[in-house]
């Protein structure tokens, strides 16, 4: 999930002011000493950010600082196997996401296994994508694409940010609950997919809506709808992919998870206050921002999440035969 320079600028000018307007720092903490929040990604993007609002509050909630810690590469394995590894003392959190649920069948190799070895905090956020063609492209409704994929099988290239990506995984369970054929052309990130799109030379991919809400007003794009359960806040136009496709589903998420036995109290202090961000109108306004939308709820909620999402992706992952890049 990319997001463009100005919201970015936007957003970290937002969350540099946060502890302003704020709610009064709790008296208890848990801690006398720093939180490292991990972060599986380089500075400016979707994790970074997430990670630096939530930090903001649980430092001014908590009386104690949150620092964030970027450790990119491998799809984010190289963050989790590092918290994975570290005390299971509530002083290093993980920024979880859908890449983790991905990576627990993507990759046959990982040195961790993240449902057991990684504690369930709480949930931060949804992210819907957008089923999006060029607007050449003779469909103009979900089941025009699909009526057209049968009638021109193998004839429909599918973009996305890379082997295994969420958008990728998006566009390939489209494929097995529609039973059409469409070919997966993997870009090295989103921008490029996005450019090779804009210009005619693929015809269709699933991503996020922030990243092109621009293209789809002034008509460089057409959307044809957005893949998750609800409509989007951000194209409330767009039917869902589910409102054709019954049961599809996909969606980014993001959330907080610490290493396997990390105390109880400590897991549900910090539940109870990022449950308290996402009730928080200044949190909710930012995070609309993103264009996500707030996933509250308990440890074990966010845990059945991230179970439900294991077994989808996983099967998905093995019907495709898909391997990492």
């Amino acid at each position: 999930m990319d997001f463009s320079r100005r919201t970015f600028l936007h957003l970290a000018a937002s969350a540099a002011i946060l502890p302003a307007l704020s709610p009064t720092a709790s008296a208890q903490s848990y801690s006398s000493h720093p939180v490292r929040i991990v972060v599986g990604a380089a500075p400016g993007g979707a994790f970074d950010i997430l990670a630096r609002l939530m930090g903001q509050w649980l430092s001014e909630q908590l009386a104690q600082p949150f620092v964030i810690e970027n450790r990119p590469g491998a799809g984010s394995n190289i963050a989790t196997e590092g918290v994975v590894r570290a005390p299971a003392d509530g002083h290093t959190l993980l920024l979880v996401s859908g890449a983790n649920a991905i990576n627990a069948t993507l990759h046959d190799r990982l040195n961790f296994n993240f449902i057991r070895d990684i504690a369930p905090v709480a949930g931060i956020v949804r992210q819907p994508q957008v089923m999006l063609v060029h607007p050449s492209f003779p469909a103009k409704t979900v089941p025009d694409f699909i009526a057209y994929a049968r009638a021109n099988p193998g004839k429909i290239n599918m973009a996305s940010a890379g082997n295994g990506t969420g958008p990728h995984l998006a566009g390939e369970l489209f494929k097995m609950m529609t039973g059409i054929n469409m070919v997966h052309v993997p870009y090295r990130g989103g921008a490029p997919a996005l450019a090779d799109l804009i210009a005619g030379q693929v015809q269709v991919i699933f991503i996020g809506p922030i990243e092109v809400i621009e293209q789809i007003r002034d008509g460089r794009l057409r959307a044809l709808a957005v893949t998750t359960v609800t409509r989007s806040a951000e194209l409330p136009d767009l039917p869902t992919v589910g409102d054709f496709v019954a049961g599809y589903e996909s969606s980014g998420w993001f959330g907080i998870g610490a290493p396997k036995n990390t105390p109880a109290e400590v897991i549900g202090k910090l539940n109870s206050k990022i449950n308290a961000a996402l009730a928080d109108p200044t949190i909710k306004a930012r995070l609309t921002d993103l264009g996500t939308t707030p996933l509250p709820g308990s440890p074990a909620d966010f845990g059945k999440l991230i179970t439900e999402e294991t077994e989808k992706w996983g099967k998905v992952i093995r019907v495709g035969n898909i391997k990492p890049d």
